[in-house]
């Protein structure tokens, strides 16, 4: 299995990958539910594509699917 490389996603780009709008991404990180951005500065925040991977890997098993 080949790792992907590290990179940052934005806002829209996450939530295509997550199927989420914009405010529900920002009420589950307020809740804990998500994992938080990293700034990249004063007005922009990303987040880790292996960090989405891994939540999205979370919400499978959590409903007893198999990956």
């Amino acid at each position: 299995m080949t790792q992907q490389p590290r990179r940052f996603l934005r806002i829209k780009q996450v939530t295509q990958l997550v199927g989420y709008q914009r405010s529900a991404i920002y009420a589950k990180i307020h809740t804990g539910d998500f994992p938080k951005p990293y700034p990249l500065g004063a007005r922009a925040v990303a987040w880790l594509n292996e960090d989405i991977d891994a939540w999205i890997s979370s919400r499978i098993s959590a409903a007893g699917g198999a990956k």
